[in-house]
Formats: structure tokens, C-alpha cells, sequence
């Protein structure tokens, strides 16, 4: 406790009778235990076995490990997370978790595990699941196997800013090239026309001039678990955005990308920061 504080509560003190001094006593600890709880933070991979883009993605060698590998990996490094778990519908990739030490508690219903499954209702099962078993947790930490590079130290940022900015949610960011900020972006109308993206009176005609823009680079999504359950939504209204690493910004979406990473990783200098991270 700081100084300043304490003199404050000794002065307080000095100024109550007796109950009132207990009262006041009791106030100034039960306001410390909040504070100091440690919030619980619930980390969810998800990976079903129906991947489209990138055939059977989730458990497909990257550089001689399982893709899921990489994600587990980052999840077991980090400080915040009170509990990793895996959500697949698909039984090889329930093995290839238990393998991994990834903690597996139910099966994802075979309909929120098609091509066309919101995120979202994802989460919701998984924090309804753990609700109806007496288990809530503070907030819910997205960690999807298609950025295998994120780091445990980007998952520890994004879920401390969480509580530092008291926001409803927190992703993991990358900003967007000058050529594509949305104040120099066009759609394209049904007659054939283009139209600004962002409406205003005065074009901005210098790069110098245009506001930092940014998109989600797909590592990182925490929410706190009342938004998400209330609203049925992993951002809410109030967003936070952590800027990751441009080393750890990868978002497998093609065969193009997978193989370009695997020659990344197969690379001398990115093999031996592998041996070093197992």
C-alpha cells in the first residue's frame, strides 16, 4: 500500500468511534480482495475437422508438428490464461489434442461445426457448457490453430488491456497499408459506380494526413464472459486493440500461405527457434 493511502486510512481512522472504524476496516479490505482477485480467463481453441480451404488444416504437419501444436504451445506459455480447452467435433483431432496435454471436455455438436458456423455460437456453447457445470469465468481468450505464430507474451497483452482499459473486448491488430485505409477505399455500387467508404466533404489528399487504420489479424479475441452471453457477440461496444508483432502476423486461409510458412519455418534461423521454443 502506498504511503500517501495509508495516512489517509490512519487519519479516516482517527475521525469514526469504534464501529464506525470496523465498518470502515471491513470496507477497505473487502474493496482489496476485489481488486486483487485474480480474474479467471477461459482459453478456447477451436478446430473442427471439416476444414475446406486448407484439407484437414487443424492437425496437418507445419514443419514436422501437428498445426494445433503451435497454438497449444503459446496457450501452456501463458500467465493469464486459468485454462486451455479444445473444441473439435472430429475424434482424430480429439487424439491428436490429448497427445498435446489439450484438455478436451466435450464434443462440439456435429451442427456448429460446418462451414457456415458463426464463431460465436462456438463460444456460446462452451461457456454455456462450463455454466451448467457450476464453472464461470471472467472472460473467454479465442486462440484459433490458423495463427500459429502468436506468442504467449501477445495473449498475456491482450487480456491484461482487457481489465487496464476496462473494455469489452480486445484483438490482436495489424495496421493497414496506407493505399488500403478506408478514407482511399472504394465500393462499388449496382450501377457500376464507385462510391468513398468513408463518407466525408473533403477528400484527404496526403498519406500524411490519414488517420492509422488497422484490421484484426485473427490471433487474438478476448471478451469478457457477461458481454458475450448478453449480447451474443465477442467485441461489444467498446474494443480495444493490441498491435501484434508483424513476426507473429500469420492467418492460414490457403495453400499458398501454408507452404510459404513452412519455408519460413524450415529456414536454419526460424528451425532452430523451434528446437529452442519445444
Amino acid at each position: 500500500m502506498e504511503g500517501s493511502a495509508a495516512l489517509d486510512i490512519v487519519r479516516r481512522l482517527a475521525a469514526c468511534d469504534c464501529v464506525g472504524a470496523v465498518r470502515f476496516l471491513l470496507s477497505c479490505f473487502l474493496t482489496m480482495g476485489i481488486q486483487n482477485r485474480q480474474r479467471t480467463v477461459l482459453g478456447l481453441i477451436p478446430a473442427r475437422g471439416g476444414s475446406k480451404g486448407i484439407l484437414r488444416k487443424n492437425i496437418r504437419k507445419m514443419a514436422g508438428r501437428p498445426l494445433l501444436a503451435y497454438t497449444a504451445n503459446a496457450a501452456f506459455g501463458s500467465a493469464l490464461l486459468s485454462r486451455v480447452v479444445l473444441s473439435t467435433d472430429d475424434p482424430e483431432i480429439v487424439a491428436i489434442g490429448d497427445s498435446l496435454r489439450l484438455e478436451v471436455p466435450f464434443l462440439r455438436p456435429a451442427e456448429l461445426a460446418v462451414d457456415t458456423t458463426p464463431m460465436i455460437d462456438v463460444v456460446l456453447h462452451a461457456l454455456e457448457w462450463f455454466r451448467v457445470k457450476g464453472l464461470d469465468y471472467d472472460a473467454v481468450c479465442l486462440l484459433q490453430p490458423t495463427s500459429p505464430l502468436r506468442s504467449a507474451a501477445t495473449i498475456d497483452r491482450c487480456i491484461a488491456a482487457l481489465w487496464e482499459h476496462d473494455v469489452d473486448s480486445v484483438i490482436s491488430v495489424r495496421p493497414v497499408p496506407t493505399e488500403h485505409n478506408p478514407h482511399w477505399v472504394y465500393f462499388k455500387t449496382p450501377e457500376g459506380l464507385l462510391k468513398p467508404s468513408v463518407s466525408e466533404s473533403v477528400e484527404i489528399p496526403c498519406r500524411q494526413q490519414l488517420p492509422p487504420a488497422y484490421h484484426a489479424d485473427g490471433s487474438v479475441f478476448v471478451a469478457k464472459t457477461n458481454m458475450v452471453l448478453s449480447q451474443h457477440t465477442l467485441k461489444g461496444k467498446r474494443i480495444f486493440g493490441v498491435l501484434s508483432p508483424e513476426s507473429e502476423a500469420v492467418d492460414l486461409d490457403t495453400e499458398e500461405q501454408w507452404q510459404a510458412l513452412e519455408r519460413r519455418l524450415m529456414s536454419p534461423a526460424d528451425a532452430k527457434n523451434l528446437q529452442c521454443a519445444d
